[in-house]
């Protein structure tokens, strides 16, 4: 398998893309922002659609939205009130102005979603009615992935977009975690929780646009979530959960790779996410499993 080059490019892109969705899956769902990832990866659709409408760089659309899109969100997050919970909500408690700051309302993710959704719908049109999109490929390689068709230098770039973000997140990881489970503190102690808040979701931003790549829009929430998620069923540890994470995010791009190399007909996206959402399924039985235990030895006791 490792002998053809397309393998290799999709191993070093994939795993590139896996470790860095692994560790911000794992902020992603620790913050209740899985609804702002699933917007994000939409908003990649749109913006490559775009920019094939207007015949740039599919990347360049694709990053241009994703990071337009994920400050926007960021500066509409709501400021008045908490989530009571101590955690930061799934815009991460990013808003602007002087006010305290409060997770933004679903309302606004709604909102920007279906907007994002209507200019992909007529960038999808203005392109498909155009000399160059009869085929409907360039939407299909955005909504399906294709990490099986980049070439080396796109595979590089990958892996150094994704070591960035790695390099990023670990910088900010230690007042993140802080600001995530106790932003009210945090803010007392000096920490820029709005600031972190809008960082991190200009990294998710920069991820889900070159993830989008690899998985494709509509499926780059299972790398995101499931791997994160069955990490923190596992291990309430930080450090050790998301390096689960990571793990967890990694072994399914390889393991996906390879049945999509011994069965054709499998595309490697589905394949992918769905050995992560299946790592997800026996962690959470695990947890399931070891709760009945321990609610079942007190009572024979």
């Amino acid at each position: 398998m490792l002998a053809h080059e397309f393998i290799r490019n999709a191993l070093l892109a994939g795993s590139a893309i896996a470790l860095a969705s692994g560790a911000i899956g794992w902020f992603v769902v620790l913050r209740g922002q899985v609804f702002a990832g699933d917007a994000l990866s939409h908003v990649a659709f749109t913006g490559a659609l775009a920019a094939a409408a207007i015949g740039w760089d599919l990347r360049v659309g694709v990053f241009l939205a994703t990071l337009a899109v994920a400050i926007g969100l960021a500066a509409l997050g709501g400021r008045g009130g908490s989530d009571g919970g101590g955690r930061a909500g799934w815009a991460g408690w990013a808003g602007f102005g002087k006010a305290s700051f409060a997770p933004a309302q679903d309302t606004t993710i709604g909102v920007v979603f279906s907007w994002v959704l209507g200019l992909g719908v007529l960038f999808l049109y203005l392109y498909s009615s155009g000399s160059a999109g009869g085929d409907g490929t360039v939407a299909a390689r955005t909504l399906f992935g294709s990490i099986f068709g980049l070439g080396v230098g796109e595979a590089w770039a990958a892996a150094a977009v994704a070591i960035g973000l790695l390099a990023a997140l670990g910088a900010v990881a230690r007042p993140l975690l802080f600001a995530t489970l106790d932003p009210l503190v945090a803010r007392i102690r000096g920490v820029p929780v709005r600031r972190l808040g809008l960082v991190f979701l200009v990294l998710l931003g920069v991820d889900a646009g070159e993830a989008t790549q690899a998985v494709g829009a509509l499926l780059l929430l299972g790398l995101l979530a499931a791997p994160a998620g069955a990490a923190q069923r596992l291990t309430a540890n930080p450090r050790l959960g998301m390096v689960l994470s990571m793990a967890i995010a990694l072994g399914s791009v390889w393991i996906g790779v390879a049945l999509s190399y011994e069965v054709p007909s499998l595309p490697p996206g589905s394949a992918i996410v769905g050995i992560a959402v299946g790592c997800y399924v026996l962690a959470a039985l695990g947890a399931s499993r070891r709760g009945l235990l321990r609610r079942a030895i007190p009572s024979r006791a």
